[in-house]
């Protein structure tokens, strides 16, 4: 079989470039000991109050420091779950201090949800059974619609909350 130059040429090429790439691997998984995350929380979607964060009293804004804040959200059937306030009102929208350090943990009961607060970084797919966080820090004072990025159904249009950043 007679290869012409350039395909030898191309054929080395592609062989040495799938080497290096499977070196740089090889070197990543076992020498250094890169490994896929797998300290992922799971949890009974079923049940999903039995797990401390995601007690009706434990959802929404907590603060756990100076300027550090930990977000609890449920994710269900078209609406983010704040927590409700005093009157017993489902709370729409939460408020941070600018500076912030904050933890985003959230979760859904039911199918797949996104969870987006656009003009920010926060940007996690919401899976049943699985907690998924997100930390940043918002340094940008307004307000930022928060939406659900993944198609959850009908009413997915509707499935929106505010976050309010303002100047302490």
């Amino acid at each position: 079989m007679h290869l012409h130059r350039y395909e030898k040429i191309w054929l080395t090429f592609g062989i040495g470039s799938l080497l290096v790439f499977l070196i740089v691997l090889g070197v990543g998984a076992f020498y250094q000991g890169t490994q896929p995350p797998s300290c992922l929380v799971t949890l009974d979607p079923e049940n999903v109050q039995a797990h401390e964060s995601f007690k009706d009293e434990n959802l929404g804004v907590q603060q756990i420091g100076e300027n550090e804040y930990v977000v609890n959200i449920l994710a269900s059937a078209f609406n983010y779950n704040f927590g409700k306030d005093e009157a017993g009102v489902p709370v729409r929208k939460i408020r941070i201090p600018k500076g912030a350090n904050v933890i985003f943990q959230a979760t859904t009961t039911d199918v797949v949800h996104g969870f987006q607060i656009a003009g920010t970084n926060v940007n996690m797919m919401l899976e049943p059974g699985y907690i998924s966080d997100y930390e940043t820090t918002l340094n940008n004072v307004g307000e930022f619609t928060i939406v659900c990025n993944e198609y959850c159904g009908v009413g997915h249009h509707m499935m929106t909350a505010v976050l309010e950043v303002y100047e302490p």
